[in-house]
């Protein structure tokens, strides 16, 4: 029975070791590998990569298994099957990432759902940002019912609280919990939605502080500042009253972001030369306008939101003529 007793916590206790040990620095070892990559001598593991073998025994890590011959068998029976269950979920994780992204890049909106659905009680913040993303881009489909919509859209912020919660330090969360606040903020009223505006801008320059290089939140950032730049005065006195020191902005500095996310992803987004176009109209630059509404006219129409673009930006050029 001792004996019994102490082969299942030696096995449980090895079996935690040899996780904690080796698991984080060889998971993307074993993801390169398997997909066929040239991996360095210098990591944890060794790979052949033509053979698919690993040479275990002459690396650091496990010399360990020949300082215990006793337990040795029975530590690399234990090892090897957290090691495949390890490399299983990696690569499982990695892979519906790759195959999510794809499909937002297709613009497969409801097949982009239904995988990440699967996905809805994860733990990963990458996962749970993607679905925030992807109900939110199923609410706003033309076939959507208002009921449907409103649905949608407070399970997109939810999941993009959820996101956020998990993970602090993802960018790409701080950006889809302010597009998702901002949504909610539509059915919540004028105070309730004038009184996210701060936290939206918070969570968007937050977004750029972990990535600078991110354009759609530059974007967003714009839109902000452009919003609050054309607010009509009644709705100011009204947000005046609401509160001590309303937002704004100008659109000088709805210009500066637009122009910013150009600069670090040039031609991105058909409604950043939309914008582009507006905010120098506003700013009386009738030349520059002209640019930049007719680099939206004929951007590639590949979405919904890309056909709305095109539409308005046709509609502004006519006022040139």
């Amino acid at each position: 029975m001792a004996a019994l007793v102490w082969t299942r916590c030696g096995t449980n206790t090895l079996k935690t070791f040899f996780t904690q040990t080796f698991l984080t620095n060889t998971l993307k070892t074993f993801i390169a590998a398997a997909k066929g990559s040239r991996i360095s001598t210098t990591r944890p593991f060794s790979w052949a990569t033509s053979g698919r073998t690993a040479s275990l025994l002459t690396s650091g890590g496990a010399a360990i298994l020949v300082g215990v011959p006793t337990f040795s068998s029975l530590v690399y029976g234990s090892y090897k099957k957290v090691q495949r269950s390890a490399v299983v979920l990696a690569l499982e994780k990695d892979e519906v990432l790759e195959q999510a992204d794809y499909l937002y890049s297709c613009a497969e909106t409801e097949k982009l759902y239904q995988l990440l659905q699967q996905y809805k009680d994860s733990d990963n913040a990458e996962f749970l940002w993607r679905l925030a993303r992807a109900s939110r881009d199923m609410s706003v489909l033309p076939e959507v019912d208002a009921d449907r919509k409103k649905q949608l859209m407070y399970e997109a912020y939810q999941y993009a609280t959820t996101s956020l919660e998990r993970d602090d330090s993802c960018y790409a969360a701080h950006k889809w919990y302010a597009i998702c606040l901002s949504d909610v903020g539509e059915y919540e009223g004028v105070k309730v939605k004038i009184g996210n505006s701060y936290t939206i801008r918070e969570h968007l320059e937050r977004a750029l502080t972990l990535n600078p290089k991110d354009a759609t939140s530059f974007h967003i950032l714009g839109y902000w500042c452009f919003v609050f730049a054309e607010l009509p005065w009644y709705q100011r006195k009204v947000a005046a009253v609401l509160f001590s020191s309303p937002p704004t902005s100008t659109y000088q500095e709805a210009l500066q972001f637009f122009l910013r996310a150009e600069e670090v992803e040039p031609n991105f987004y058909s409604k950043n030369m939309l914008m582009l176009g507006k905010t120098y109209l506003a700013l009386k630059e009738p030349h520059q306008a002209q640019l930049w509404l007719t680099k939206a006219r004929d951007y590639p129409a590949h979405t919904l939101e890309d056909k709305e673009v095109h539409k308005e930006a046709v509609d502004l050029l006519k006022t040139f003529r």
